[in-house]
């Protein structure tokens, strides 16, 4: 008797332990389902003429050149500009 109730009480205790494993790993996977949102760009984004893509305004280099302002991505595109 004293045996059966101690085989009881490891089986509950083992089934609380996969049950806590089991909400654990199910709340992990919840977690890494969910989509992270992108990082916002706020402010005005300005094309780069030389290779043609977009970036913020504030992170551009500048290049002021006939009265009008230009925009660049990089050192390299402001220089293949520059010599044209």
């Amino acid at each position: 008797m004293v045996i059966g109730l101690f085989r009881f009480l490891v089986l509950v205790i083992l089934a609380y332990v996969v049950f806590l494993f089991v909400r654990i790993w199910r709340a992990m996977k919840r977690a890494r389902g969910r989509a992270v949102p992108p990082r916002s760009i706020r402010g005005v984004m300005v094309k780069d003429e030389m290779c043609n893509t977009y970036i913020p305004k504030e992170e551009a280099l500048r290049e002021a050149r006939d009265g009008r302002e230009r925009f660049f991505c990089s050192e390299g595109c402001r220089n293949k500009f520059l010599n044209s």
